[in-house]
């Protein structure tokens, strides 16, 4: 039986950032979907609720899918998580225009409730991933030239 080091291993601490990202992002989304609704609610009743509720859907999954593919993909070689990328964008974006075709045909909801909070869910949830990646501290090292340190080693 082996066991492994109490540390967290390179691979861990390389993915600290968009774990960061990813944890501040939903925490940022829950609290904006918890004001929203309460406001909403306040303000436009039971549509209220729906629009604040289906924005932050909206909004929300829309920012976030990017950290869960970005963080998954972070381990692929560079083309291939470039396609991924690009595949998942262009995949969120036909999602979200459907989901909104969708949506107009219904009266449920409150429109503008639906339309602040998507504002706010991509605006929030985007601050907060970006807090969390520039509150990690990710050491880098900078590697000298090899014809360089071999003048120097000579000199």
């Amino acid at each position: 039986m082996s066991t492994s080091p109490a540390g967290p291993s390179s691979s861990d601490s390389a993915d600290a950032p968009l774990r960061a990202a990813l944890r501040y992002g939903l925490i940022g989304l829950v609290v904006l979907t918890v004001l929203s609704v309460a406001l909403a609610s306040a303000l436009a009743g039971v549509a209220g609720l729906w629009g604040a509720l289906l924005g932050a859907a909206i909004g929300g999954g829309f920012i976030l899918t990017t950290a869960v593919v970005v963080l998954l993909g972070a381990k692929l070689p560079p083309s291939t998580a470039g396609l991924v990328m690009l595949a998942s964008w262009v995949g969120k974006l036909l999602v979200a225009l459907i989901v909104v075709a969708i949506l107009q045909r219904f009266d449920f909801y409150d429109r503008v409730a639906l339309f602040l909070t998507v504002v706010g869910a991509l605006v929030i949830v985007l601050g907060a991933e970006t807090y969390g990646v520039l509150r990690q501290k990710a050491p880098y090292v900078t590697v000298p030239e090899q014809g360089r340190d071999a003048e120097l080693d000579q000199g």
